[in-house]
């Protein structure tokens, strides 16, 4: 099955934007690791970023019929603001865990709320480039619990 890593703004930057948040990690070693686990799970992963929410909307709406089955979705600064991408995600109908690399209830307070939360099977912050094979994991359950 298919599986998306969809990556929002300022993303491209991991391993170099504010490593006490985010990591060492580039996002292109965070995709290849994301890749090689998905592959042991038998999925095939995909990866997409980008800083610009127009895109973001365009390749969840192709998302839908290109036989992607789901979404690991960091929306970064979008999180708290695109009702654009939340109104993608709600029409598409697309099962995705919600994911956050730093602890965004121990930042500051916007960012807190997200407006994807409560369409996502799930959140996981806090837990670093982790969360994200932890997604996959999350993910990998989620699909075969599906096709029973």
């Amino acid at each position: 099955m298919q599986i998306l890593l969809l990556n929002g703004p300022n993303l491209n930057l991991l391993g170099e934007r504010e490593p006490q948040h985010y990591g060492h990690d580039s996002l292109s070693a965070v995709e290849k690791r994301l890749q090689e686990q998905a592959r042991a799970l038998g999925h095939e992963l995909n990866a997409f970023q980008s800083n610009h929410e127009g895109a973001l909307i365009d390749r969840i709406q192709t998302a839908r019929k290109d036989g992607t089955a789901f979404l690991l979705f960091n929306p970064g600064g979008y999180t708290h603001t695109s009702v654009a991408l939340r109104d993608a995600l709600a029409a598409t109908r697309l099962s995705f865990i919600e994911i956050h690399i730093s602890n965004v209830h121990a930042r500051e307070p916007f960012r807190r709320q997200s407006v994807f939360s409560d369409l996502a099977v799930g959140v996981i912050a806090g837990l670093g480039i982790q969360g994200y094979e932890l997604a996959l994991l999350a993910a990998d359950r989620y699909l075969h619990s599906q096709k029973t």
